[in-house]
């Protein structure tokens, strides 16, 4: 047993410190992203945050809503068999992420989707703990298939973990353990990992070898996002920010939308195992209407976050980012009986 007593800091612990800007107006600056991934071979261009692969988020309406901003949509796994039956014209391939967890029915419902629609070009291979060697084999050997495929693989929260699933294969590392909203994973087993320093240490490995990360979970607002890029993230994965909308899916009851961790009971279903225990909890979260309205507030937050810094695109916030610690980041008098903005 041994103690390490530096200190980690998730977003709540911190804010950007502003700085000079020439910016003039927000619309001027640029939110799109490019990159090329360094086992693939394969060019991403897009705005660089995915809606997380989870039931009630992770669905076709989402991926077509959200494309319209060049944002992008992980599907969740039991659409991959629905995407196997699709027309290619159906969907855009550049805006749309497979998942996958690593059973030999997961990868052989992957795989017919795959094949029948060879366009497609990302794969997120998803589990709750990227700590595992059978994990570790399944992404070496899914490299070995598809060279070509773009490979996300999480999830874990450490630097030397992220080099290993770079050098297995891995083209992006998707970081976060216990952060989620409907997550309890920190409850149920004392594991986790601050998110902003994850997201910190598990970036600066990843570009040491080239490759990127996904900060996966535990941002409750658009300055949260924020955060995430200014800490180093390539990308930014949301759930709960994008629950409870049409888009979602989901039963509306008294303008409340049930909500569930993947790794619940409600999720896994008939799957679920007795020698496990549910890590994930069920809420209900306030129906939203259309994800549109809230996709037009992060990135209105996003480009207003760059200004205050001087960063005339997302490329350069992680380079104009100084963090300070902080004991509240704002002033929540009237956070209870809000009406509207």
């Amino acid at each position: 047993m041994r103690i390490d007593t530096d200190v980690k800091l998730d977003y709540c612990d911190v804010l950007i410190r502003p700085k000079r800007s020439t910016i003039g107006s927000r619309k001027n600056v640029n939110l799109n992203r490019e990159y090329k991934f360094r086992n693939s071979g394969q060019t991403y261009k897009g705005v660089p945050i995915i809606a997380s692969n989870m039931h009630g988020v992770g669905t076709l309406d989402m991926t077509l809503a959200l494309e319209q901003y060049e944002m992008s949509a992980a599907l969740c796994k039991d659409l991959n068999s629905r995407v196997a039956e699709m027309d290619n014209d159906a969907i855009n391939p550049n805006n749309l992420i497979l998942s996958t967890g690593i059973s030999k029915v997961d990868l052989e419902l992957l795989e017919t989707a795959l094949y029948n629609n060879p366009f497609i070009s990302t794969v997120c291979i998803d589990v709750a703990n990227g700590y595992s060697e059978k994990f570790l084999d399944f992404v070496s050997s899914f490299r070995e298939r598809w060279r070509s495929i773009n490979i996300i693989a999480g999830n874990v929260v450490t630097a030397d973990m992220t080099e290993e699933l770079i050098l297995r294969g891995a083209d992006v590392v998707k970081v976060g353990i216990g952060n989620g909203s409907v997550c309890t994973t920190r409850i149920k087993t004392g594991v986790g990992f601050p998110q902003l320093s994850a997201v910190i240490e598990c970036a600066d490995a990843a570009h040491g070898l080239g490759g990127h990360i996904i900060a996966d979970g535990g941002c409750t607002s658009p300055g949260d996002i924020a955060k995430a890029f200014g800490a180093g993230a390539d990308f930014v994965m949301l759930g709960g920010m994008l629950a409870g909308t049409d888009q979602g899916g989901g039963r509306v009851v008294e303008n409340t939308v049930e909500f569930y961790g993947m790794s619940s009971k409600a999720a896994q279903g008939d799957s679920f195992e007795n020698y496990r225990s549910s890590e994930g909890r069920v809420v209900t979260v306030p129906y939203r209407g259309s994800v549109h309205n809230i996709a037009n507030d992060i990135l209105g937050g996003l480009r207003s976050a760059c200004t205050y810094v001087g960063a005339k695109s997302l490329k350069e916030l992680s380079k104009r980012t100084t963090f300070i610690q902080v004991n509240r980041t704002y002033n929540d008098v009237y956070e209870t009986n809000t009406v509207g903005d």
